[in-house]
Parts: structure tokens; sequence; C-alpha cells
């Protein structure tokens, strides 16, 4: 078995003596592992850094198989993304939310956003809001996508504000005023391109982590990553984190 693809790393671990397990998501492929043979030389550990994307062919003799990448670097971000809090935490972040998918299993809609999140991580500008949008496609991506388009109660498409926690549908301003302190702010970058502010980042994290929270981690019986929490007081400077 063989195939070449486009990956971007989401970790590596070293594996014996020489070796690396390296983890990529793929555009066509998936997230998937394979060993790395002397992946800990000095020529090949730049290359094998988190957010890093590479040119990878995987080799197995069964499809089942661990199999054995041999990669080249394509797009060798790390090192600048490493000089950043926001990044470092974000790939992290991004790595163990992407950990939630099945092991290769393609979602080349996810892998692109992944791709185009890895090249703004040190942006603090649009990097923590990309995250969050991220987070809702992963949500979809999973079966739990929320629904947006109109607001629950009215069937009306313009000023939704809220977000029913029962339902995850959106509610407009109107319809949700009396009984705002129980639903979930909807912030306005996540429903078309504007400007954002650190509240309402706060506000998309808070969002997102509660159907993440109630879907898939809590049923799975996992902790939100860690790296997520210091990423939202990061971007947020101590606003209330999901």
């Amino acid at each position: 078995m063989e195939w070449t693809d486009e990956g971007i790393v989401l970790g590596v671990r070293r594996h014996g003596e020489a070796h690396t397990l390296l983890e990529l998501m793929t555009a066509k492929h998936g997230r998937h592992l394979g060993l790395v043979r002397g992946g800990i030389s000095s020529k090949l550990r730049p290359i094998l850094q988190p957010g890093n994307s590479v040119r990878a062919v995987w080799r197995a003799r069964l499809d089942a198989h661990l199999g054995a990448f041999t990669v080249e670097g394509m797009q060798l971000r790390a090192e600048r993304l490493m000089l950043s809090a926001i990044a470092s935490y974000g790939i992290h972040t991004l790595a163990a939310l992407l950990r939630l998918l099945p092991e290769r299993d393609p979602h080349q809609d996810i892998y692109h956003a992944l791709a185009e999140i890895a090249d703004h991580l040190d942006d603090p500008d649009c990097a923590a809001a990309l995250i969050v949008r991220f987070e809702l496609m992963l949500l979809a991506e999973l079966g739990f996508g929320l629904d947006l388009s109109e607001c629950a109660g009215t069937g009306a498409t313009e000023d939704l504000t809220y977000v029913s926690p029962k339902t995850g549908r959106a509610v407009s301003r109107e319809a949700g005023e009396p009984w705002k302190d129980q639903l979930l702010r909807l912030p306005a970058f996540l429903l078309r391109d504007c400007g954002h502010s650190a509240a309402d980042v706060a506000a998309g994290f808070k969002l997102t982590g509660f159907f993440l929270a109630r879907h898939v981690f809590e049923p799975r019986g996992i902790a939100m990553p860690e790296a997520r929490a210091a990423l939202i007081a990061t971007v947020t400077r101590g606003a209330i984190a999901a």
C-alpha cells in the first residue's frame, strides 16, 4: 500500500532509539499516524514540528498497518509560531480537537480550514476568531452542527443575537430578550465577516465550548484541552473562558 498526500503536523513523539511516530492531518486521508525512520535526526527534526506543512509518502504492507512516512518540508511555520503564545496554544488546541475525529477518516474541508488557520496563528487580530469558526465547523462534522440561519421562535433572519442551549438554534434579540440570561450569546462575527472584540471572542468560545462539552467531550469521558483554556485566557486577557 502506498499513497502521497500533503499534511500538517499535529504531533510527534519519539519511538525507539532513532525514530519518531508522526501524526498528520492530511488533505485526502484524514488524521493519519506513521513511523518516520530517523525522525530524531537534525535534518528531520525541524520539519517534524506542529504547524508545519509537509508532503508525505505513506507505505505499508497492509492498509491496517501503522506504516511508515517519508516526508519533505513544504511550509515550515513552526519556528515562527513558537514565538507567539497564541500560536503555540492555538496549534495544540487544534491538534486536540482534530483527535476527536476518527483516524484515517477524510475531512477535506476541515483540512483546508486548518491550513488557513495555520497561516494566521501568529496574527492576534484574527487567530482566535478563526479557531472559534473552526470549532463550529468541527461540531457540524461530528454531527452536532448549530442552526444559526434563522430565529427558532419567529423565523426572523435579522438581528440574531442568542443561541438556545437546549436546541442549538439561533434566537433573535426581540424573541430572546425575556430569557436572555438563559441563552448563549451569538457574536456577530460567527454570522458574517466583521470586526470583533475580546468579549466577542470569549462569547464565541463559550458558545462552541458549551456544545463541544455536552455532545463530544463529556460523553467520551474526556476533559477539554488545557491548551484551549490557556488560549482563551491569552486572547481575551482574562475574560471568562468557556
